[in-house]
């Protein structure tokens, strides 16, 4: 079975190397003998279904390797799933392609707008002023 993060990219699990250790808080005797916290790690460095572009961007954004554990719930079960999705999520936020920021120039009202603000703030800032003898 296969880790689906999105259309162009599933990892197996062959490349997912799973841990699991006694989870801390609630949960009474139950979490104190079970081994309910999982640790789900996956080597980016050295997995075969990425191509060089996600390889690069992945290791960029997370280094060689991958870790992401769950011990929200007191079933392993569960906390499998949710380490599951969350790798899921954030390899697919990370290949997400950045969108460029398109350079625009500040419209006509803005302009005004701005002057007119600068302006009004000068003349606040006059009225605040001692008297001059002139006056």
């Amino acid at each position: 079975m296969a880790l689906t993060v999105n259309a162009s990219l599933s990892i197996p699990d062959t490349e997912l190397d799973w841990a699991f250790s006694r989870s801390g808080g609630p949960g009474g005797q139950h979490a104190n003998k079970s081994n309910t916290r999982v640790e789900l790690t996956w080597e980016i460095a050295t997995s075969e279904v990425l191509t060089a572009a996600q390889r690069r961007r992945l290791t960029d954004a997370f280094g060689m390797e991958l870790r992401v554990v769950a011990d929200d719930e007191r079933s392993q079960a569960r906390n499998r799933s949710l380490a599951a999705e969350r790798l899921a999520a954030r390899v697919a936020e990370a290949l997400k392609p950045v969108k460029s920021r398109r350079p625009t120039r500040p419209t006509r009202g803005s302009k005004r707008r701005r002057v007119e603000a600068k302006r009004r703030n000068s003349q606040t800032k006059q009225l605040r002023r001692k008297p001059s003898r002139d006056d």
